[in-house]
């Protein structure tokens, strides 16, 4: 399968049905890393019953204890970040899911989830990671999966909209800037990262309302503003909106705004997802990239395995 064939498949990544057996727990943690770490922000920015926290390195907290469930989140199950944080996580006494393809990370938890595809990018299985999350914690009901099913395909068919704004930053050499507000400022750092991965540029991602706090003073003064190209996703929250207007005025500033079509969050979310990964797929086109290559961050790997950096091996 091409990349264009990852990207296609989300859709039918809605439909993965494994759920955790367990979640009576008094906080949350979640360990991941780079494609494979995003669900677990999209999950602690749309879940508020609970407390919960992200581990996106070697070591993670000390107050994980017993009353922890501890999510690792690995799509190849190798990832040496998450292994070293499942492993403490374990030996501290928390509940620890595991959810990835397999390999070393499944053999860790005291329920592991194995996706039914090992052959995606793992950034291209952002559904297979997230859903189980949806689901067991009732963030999202079937009814609102099978209706981002429909947002998604939409996109298959048609993202003439993403090519028009990717022709747009590769015709002027644009820096993309991605702002949101809640509840998608998660999805903002997922087109940052789609971005640098494939379209293989840097971008800048922030929201509202904190940027009214320090990027706004920037927007008016800053040099060189011509380079920037600014997305914004459209918020569900009146406040927001007319904070968004009123920045751009303020500091005459054009915003590109990215409506997000649907109902629901869920249906919204997983729309503005896939424009992300359309969007971000179109520019690399236009620049002559390979989408799909991520050449640079296997040889970080192999680097790191073949100079024995990693804690893993020493806890």
């Amino acid at each position: 399968m091409d990349y264009l064939g990852e990207i296609e498949s989300l859709k039918n990544q809605l439909s993965f049905s494994e759920t955790i057996k367990d979640t009576d727990y008094d906080q949350i943690v979640i360990a991941g890393m780079g494609g494979s770490g995003i669900a677990g922000k999209i999950f602690q920015e749309l879940y508020t019953e609970k407390p919960v926290r992200l581990v996106e390195d070697y070591r993670i907290p000390k107050f994980v204890n017993k009353n922890t469930l501890f999510i690792a989140v690995s799509y190849s199950g190798t990832t040496e970040e998450t292994l070293s944080a499942a492993t403490q996580a374990k030996r501290q006494g928390a509940h620890l899911v595991t959810i990835s393809s397999g390999q070393q990370l499944s053999k860790l938890g005291h329920q592991n989830i194995i996706l039914p595809n090992s052959s995606l990018q793992p950034r291209a299985a952002v559904g297979y990671l997230l859903v189980p999350l949806l689901r067991s914690f009732k963030i999202s009901t079937e009814r609102e999966l099978n209706l981002a099913y429909r947002s998604i395909a939409g996109l298959d068919k048609n993202s003439e909209e993403c090519k028009k704004h990717a022709a747009k930053i590769s015709a002027e050499k644009k820096i993309p800037v991605i702002y949101s507000g809640a509840p998608f400022k998660s999805v903002a750092y997922r087109w940052k990262t789609q971005m640098n991965e494939n379209a293989k540029v840097i971008c800048y991602a922030n929201y509202f309302p904190e940027l009214n706090h320090n990027d706004t003073v920037a927007l008016a003064k800053t040099y060189r503003k011509d380079l920037f190209y600014f997305l914004v996703l459209e918020s569900d929250y009146p406040e927001i909106r007319k904070r968004v207007e009123l920045t751009a005025s303020i500091t005459n500033t054009e915003f590109h705004v990215i409506k997000a079509k649907g109902k629901s969050v869920t249906e919204r979310l997983f729309y503005l997802i896939h424009f992300g990964d359309y969007l971000s797929y179109h520019l690399g086109k236009l620049r002559g990239v390979d989408p799909g290559d991520v050449t640079l961050v296997n040889e970080i790997k192999k680097g790191l395995v073949k100079n024995d950096y990693s804690p893993q091996t020493r806890l």
